[in-house]
């Protein structure tokens, strides 16, 4: 499913919200062993999927913050997708992982909710993409959301099929 640029900062809004709750749902009762499991050679297991989307939840408010801010410095910039081979995901505790991907996701919602339709059109200079508004950054996040959210069930059902009844 495809976020179009036509769909509402309200729809937007929603999918932010509810998208966060559906991957805590989809992490929990698993064990770790079910959290750690990896398809292949390089592919993230379910728990650093969570940290992944955490980590990107953090650059996209620090990036929303910096905008409202109105000040004139170049958005925040860092590769996400490198995080999970600096850090130790794998021994990250899943319960600190979600309690601040919630917290992250509630204070990006407050902060969307507080603007009004001219506020979304606010914009900075990103430091590889050009001008970036705050609308491009709620709506790529919400896509992101649903990106890794079929990669988490994608990654649960190979689990119940490796594991037969």
């Amino acid at each position: 499913m495809l976020l179009r640029q036509s769909d509402s900062s309200g729809w937007v809004l929603k999918a932010l919200r509810e998208c966060s709750n559906i991957v805590v749902r989809e992490l929990s009762m698993l064990s770790e062993d079910e959290l750690l499991h990896s398809p292949g050679e390089g592919d993230w297991c379910l728990k650093e999927i969570a940290a992944h989307l955490r980590d990107a939840e953090e650059l996209a408010l620090r990036q929303m913050n910096t905008i409202t801010e109105g000040t004139r410095r170049p958005l925040p910039a860092w590769d996400i997708d490198l995080l999970p081979a600096e850090r130790d995901y794998r021994a990250t505790d899943l319960g600190d992982v979600v309690s601040e991907l919630r917290e992250l996701r509630q204070e990006t919602t407050y902060l969307l909710w507080g603007l009004d339709d001219e506020d979304w059109q606010d914009g900075a200079d990103h430091p590889y993409r050009g001008r970036v508004t705050i609308e491009t950054l709620a709506r790529e996040l919400a896509q992101h959301d649903l990106e890794h959210l079929a990669e988490m069930r994608r990654l649960k059902v190979a689990l119940d099929a490796d594991d037969p009844p």
